[in-house]
């Protein structure tokens, strides 16, 4: 292994350097063995970890978990370093010629009066240098690795931009009464393939109310998530101090205890 110089304090630097070392002969088997394919999962793991920092608003597991993300930029970084394809100097290089280019107002001559501004001059030069040419375009560079529900809210905001879009939030939620009539539809027939693309309508319809609503569809499904969970543990506490048991009961008998369970956390 090769010789490494404690210190008291490190920078990225030091990072990219351990980065190297783990990567190197003599380094550590696992680190040598991966490649951008089989730590893929762990780079979105981290993320999602950090955001989970963000909502709990703890500073100190926030500033880890950035760690977290970062090693897994350093990483992803050394793999393509020894490749001789870019190192991390590059990616700093293009991030900070991106942002240059993309804030003219603040580095260069244009001037703007509001956020609403430099959103419209953002989407413009970055559909520029990313040689979109059709609003089509645009929705096809939306990454599919994203939540579904992220990207359908995505995809209905880039598409509003070509004035594609429902006039108001109210003509979107009559979208979801359609598409639920047509699911009913759907499910008579009993054809699985038909359900499931009309149940993904309907899905997109839910997103593109939410987006009316001004109400992130990814954050709204979370939360309901929580409430469940919390639903669901007073329930099991109910039942279980009643000295039943929730298998036990049909689903008519847990709904009684589900409904005291929603009265109790109001």
């Amino acid at each position: 292994m090769e010789k490494f110089r404690f210190k008291d304090n490190y920078d990225i630097n030091d990072l990219l350097e351990i980065m190297r070392i783990l990567r190197s002969p003599g380094g550590c088997p696992w680190d040598m063995e991966q490649t951008h394919l089989s730590i893929r999962k762990d780079f979105i793991e981290e993320v999602y970890e950090a955001v989970e920092a963000i909502d709990l608003e703890d500073t100190d597991l926030l500033r880890e978990e950035l760690g977290d993300v970062l090693l897994q930029v350093a990483f992803h970084c050394q793999i393509e370093t020894e490749k001789q394809s870019f190192t991390f100097d590059d990616i700093c290089d293009e991030l900070c010629k991106k942002l240059i280019v993309r804030h003219p107002h603040v580095f260069g001559e244009v001037t703007v009066s509001d956020t609403g501004e430099v959103l419209k001059n953002w989407d413009s030069i970055k559909k520029q240098t990313k040689g979109q040419e059709t609003y089509s375009d645009t929705l096809e560079s939306v990454a599919k690795s994203l939540p579904a529900l992220m990207r359908a809210q995505k995809l209905g905001k880039r598409a509003m931009r070509a004035g594609m879009d429902f006039r108001s939030a109210e003509d979107a939620f009559e979208c979801i009464r359609l598409e639920t009539d047509e699911l009913a539809e759907a499910m008579k027939s009993g054809d699985k393939q038909h359900i499931e693309e009309e149940f993904g309508d309907l899905l997109f319809s839910c997103v593109n109310t939410a987006r009316h609503l001004d109400i992130d569809a990814e954050e709204a499904l979370t939360k309901a998530s929580e409430k469940f969970i919390k639903r669901f543990r007073e329930t099991e506490k109910l039942v279980t101090l009643s000295g039943a048991d929730m298998t036990a009961l049909s689903i008519d008998e847990l709904d009684v205890y589900w409904h005291q369970a929603k009265d109790n956390l109001k």
